[in-house]
């Protein structure tokens, strides 16, 4: 099927996994029906029929009408493609920022816009890989075995909101990232023994950027404040800091100046216990040597 001389592929509703609509995402929820209803105004203001607008966007008849229902979040390519059909002069490409933002569930949404505005970011994880350093393989392989009865576009969905975390080091200027990792996390070959190599050698290639530190925490280091659980600590370019722990505050992010105190002198004492980047280094290069 061609449209003004171009190929169009249509697609349907399988072919858009992990696109629904969180209902419990009251701000996700509001944008992507305003985005729909915006669809439908222009689609309408031209006299363009549901059918002959399907045809030309390559979409499916039923999933436009759930795009513009509020039902679906259009992907990008589907709001630039309408917005040359309708004329919309950007208008509607330009609600591509927002949309991509609701694509991700709200508590990682939430952290990636901390994350994002963190000029400074130091992070002791003890029982997994940190999301940040994670290859899609092994991420997906840990939600696979949480027990959560993922569907498969749940399952993508989530695969996708943590790898998007990671554009934090592509920012400019780029931030200061500090890394401590207790051993067992990389000992433990989740995915299998491939997806755990990629995912060692993934390690090897972020500890050597420049604005990233990694550190391993040996098993054998003895008792360290990390024990009670992940500690995170953010700084902003205003001077303010916001940290989290496990162990501590019940978990909350907290910017009391003195539980941050606590927080980063647990930090610090964590890191002064951990092997030195160069030998954490040589610690993962020997653990891909064995394999």
């Amino acid at each position: 099927m061609s449209v003004d001389g171009q190929a169009v592929r249509l697609t349907d509703e399988t072919d858009e996994p992990g696109w629904e609509v969180d209902p419990d995402d009251e701000w996700g929820v509001a944008v992507v029906a305003t985005v729909g209803r915006q669809l439908r105004l222009r689609r309408e203001a031209v006299g363009m029929r549901v059918a002959d607008f399907a045809v030309a966007v390559g979409y499916g008849e039923d999933m436009v009408y759930k795009i513009e229902g509020g039902k679906r979040i259009p992907r990008s390519e589907y709001l630039d493609r309408a917005d040359e059909i309708l004329g919309a002069g950007g208008l509607l490409s330009a609600m591509n920022e927002d949309v991509k933002k609701v694509q991700y569930p709200k508590k990682v949404r939430e952290l990636a816009e901390l994350e994002a505005k963190a000029v400074e970011m130091g992070v002791y994880v003890g029982l997994s890989i940190h999301g940040l350093l994670q290859t899609p393989e092994h991420a997906r392989a840990l939600f696979e075995v949480s027990q959560s009865a993922y569907t498969d576009a749940e399952l993508e969905r989530l695969v996708a909101a943590r790898m998007a975390r990671k554009s934090i080091f592509e920012r400019d200027p780029v931030p200061m990232l500090s890394f401590v990792q207790e051993e067992v996390t990389l000992c433990r070959k989740v995915g299998g023994t491939m997806v755990w190599r990629q995912q060692l050698e993934h390690l090897l290639e972020v500890a050597v950027v420049r604005n990233v530190t990694l550190q391993v925490m040996p098993t054998d280091s003895g008792a360290h404040p990390g024990l009670s659980g992940k500690i995170e600590v953010l700084k902003f370019e205003d001077g303010t800091t916001v940290g989290r722990s496990d162990g501590a505050f019940n978990g909350r992010p907290t910017s009391d100046p003195k539980q941050l105190r606590v927080l980063e002198l647990r930090y610090s004492t964590i890191r002064a216990q951990a092997l030195s980047p160069r030998e954490s280094l040589a610690f993962i290069e020997q653990l891909l040597g064995e394999t």
